[in-house]
């Protein structure tokens, strides 16, 4: 993996400055725009009541597919309580951007929009492309690719009238059996997280979406999904700044705009026990902000989740979140009376006012350079349409074809020549028409089900593909026994390419000598299946790297070249 360790060393040289910057400015920002940037700011702040202060503090989450009484209920905290942001959630686009165009047609000051949109718009808006996950990403060893596609999900954004994208995880998943943060992750190994978090927030940042790394400090070794209940980082001292700390201690210091905090108990870092990482002032204020320099904007990950929504009552959470040090509440569902709190708190001098100032003139700090000082209403004809075409298409398949893994290729089977005769046998419960269909369109290839392999002509070149659910990232990739047992008898007669359509993990019991070629193509849907019959038929190289640790066999890293049969097109 030398160009992704290089492009770390490189990284590494340039975060050793005593001073970490200060919050992200575009690069074109001069000095004449920063003082007319601060005037923005400074005449907004005193403008504003207390009550339009602590609002700025606040971003809500509107849903379409929720009702009249849930806009309602978005549209009077708008109102009454003068909120910072709203996070957009499913599922209607055109209505999302006329009901923003709404409520910020209300607002004193513009609301800050934002949106998980790790994978693209798609994550949110079923009508959008996907693109890949970030395990997907951490494959790819031209992480310039990595930038071209999060730019072209900050193109969607903006179509949007998104401002910021909660992206990307620069967790380091240490641990297959992790349930919430596995495919969203680049990887299990810090230079590639590092180097492949640093492409995407490029992608985006340079084209006016703001990026927010997550979810420190680093949710990549867990076996409890934080949705659901509080996970537990048991780590040392020593071991959390090398593995999970690390990305963010490297990234913080290339003006990346936002840090999401964790629902996460880290007993190293906490001493008091059972406190999340998200209202802790321990990790908050005194590692991120004070010992790491940390002055972009700091985000709770959202408030309704079980690890801390069993614990606290709404309001009291947000209260709590921001006397640790957030700068802003996500999700929060305690508005009005989370307000009332840290009003009460800055009232009785546990809070001060110079800590509110903080907090709140890095919001409208960043509104400016975003460009909301200056709203334009965002048009919602033909949103469908502009946000999955072809253009979506075509850099999707590039991306996976770039990502697709050989981790082997003994007897050099791959490629196959399209004039040769080869069977297909699909296993698992997911689709599989898209990889056949492609191969038939170019091939001989024959179709087989798992009760005709006694029909194959004994020592025939078999694809063998593992089709894993690809409908939400959390699906389990585990192999059915039953699959296994046909593998097995399959490679007793014939030459066998494995290709695996999910998560890599799903090999860690799979018994893989015998098998001539291994594939990785990470994801089970149209654009990875028909990057991967392209690259299987020598129309594309194969050149991605296994950016996880599998099993003690199989290591982050692995991977061989594969050329095509002739020069590909460009």
């Amino acid at each position: 993996m030398n160009f992704i360790s290089s492009i770390f060393t490189f990284i590494l040289l340039l975060s050793t400055a005593a001073q970490f910057p200060g919050q992200y400015t575009p690069d074109n920002f001069t000095e004449k725009d920063r003082k007319k940037a601060q005037d923005w700011v400074d005449e907004t702040y005193r403008s504003l009541s207390e009550d339009e202060k602590l609002g700025q503090l606040f971003i809500v989450a509107l849903y379409t597919n929720k009702g009249a009484s849930h806009i309602s209920f978005v549209r009077n905290l708008v109102d009454s309580e003068k909120i910072g942001g709203l996070i957009l959630m499913q599922d209607n686009a055109e209505q999302l951007i006329t009901l923003v165009n709404e409520f910020q047609k209300k607002s004193k000051i513009p609301l800050l929009i934002g949106m998980d949109a790790e994978w693209g718009i798609f994550q949110r808006i079923a009508a959008a492309h996907k693109f890949p996950w970030a395990i997907t990403l951490g494959a790819i060893q031209d992480k310039n690719l990595i930038s071209e596609l999060s730019a072209k999900i900050a193109e969607d954004a903006t179509r949007m009238g998104i401002h910021w994208n909660f992206a990307p995880v620069v967790d380091v998943n240490t641990n297959p059996k992790n349930p919430i943060i596995g495919n969203r992750s680049f990887g299990s190994e810090v230079d590639n997280v590092v180097a492949s978090a640093f492409a995407y927030t490029q992608g985006l940042q340079k084209n006016g979406i703001l990026a927010a790394i997550k979810h420190f400090p680093g949710h990549g070794d867990t076996d409890v999904d934080s949705h659901l209940d509080l996970p537990v980082v048991s780590h040392s001292k020593k071991r959390l700044e090398s593995v999970e700390l690390a990305p963010f201690k490297t990234l913080m210091s290339k003006g990346i705009g936002g840090v999401m905090i964790a629902h996460l108990y880290v007993p190293a870092l906490e001493n008091e026990k059972g406190i999340p990482a998200s209202i802790s002032k321990n990790i908050i204020t005194g590692l991120l902000k004070e010992k790491y320099g940390y002055k972009g904007l700091i985000i709770t990950d959202a408030l309704n989740m079980g690890a801390v929504a069993k614990r606290y009552q709404p309001g009291e959470l947000d209260a709590l979140a921001f006397m640790a040090g957030n700068d802003i509440m996500l999700f929060s569902d305690g508005v009005k009376e989370g307000k009332r709190l840290i009003k009460e708190a800055i009232a009785k001098g546990e809070i001060s006012q110079k800590r509110l100032e903080e907090s709140v003139k890095k919001i409208l700090m960043t509104k400016y350079v975003l460009g909301l000082s200056e709203y334009q209403p965002v048009n919602p004809q033909n949103i469908v349409r502009d946000l999955n075409n072809e253009s979506h298409k075509k850099l999707s398949e590039k991306m996976y074809a770039n990502a697709l893994t050989a981790l082997w290729n003994k007897k050099c089977l791959l490629p196959f020549s399209s004039e040769e005769p080869f069977y297909y046998i699909p296993l698992e419960e997911a689709p599989y028409h898209t990889f056949y269909d492609k191969l038939k369109s170019k091939s001989g290839v024959i179709l087989k089900k798992p009760t005709e392999i006694g029909t194959i002509p004994n020592n025939s070149k078999i694809i063998i593909g593992f089709h894993k659910d690809n409908s939400t990232a959390y699906k389990p990739y585990k192999i059915s026994s039953e699959s296994k047992k046909i593998l097995s008898q399959v490679i007793k007669n014939h030459k066998v390419v494995l290709t695996v359509f999910g998560s890599p993990y799903g090999l860690a019991d799979v018994d893989l000598s015998g098998i001539s070629s291994v594939l990785v193509a990470y994801e089970n849907n149209d654009d990875a299946m028909n990057a991967t019959a392209d690259a299987i038929l020598g129309e594309t190289k194969i050149h991605g790297r296994l950016p996880v640790s599998v099993n003690n066999s199989l290591k982050a890293g692995a991977g061989v070249d594969i050329k095509p049969l002739k020069k590909e097109k460009k």
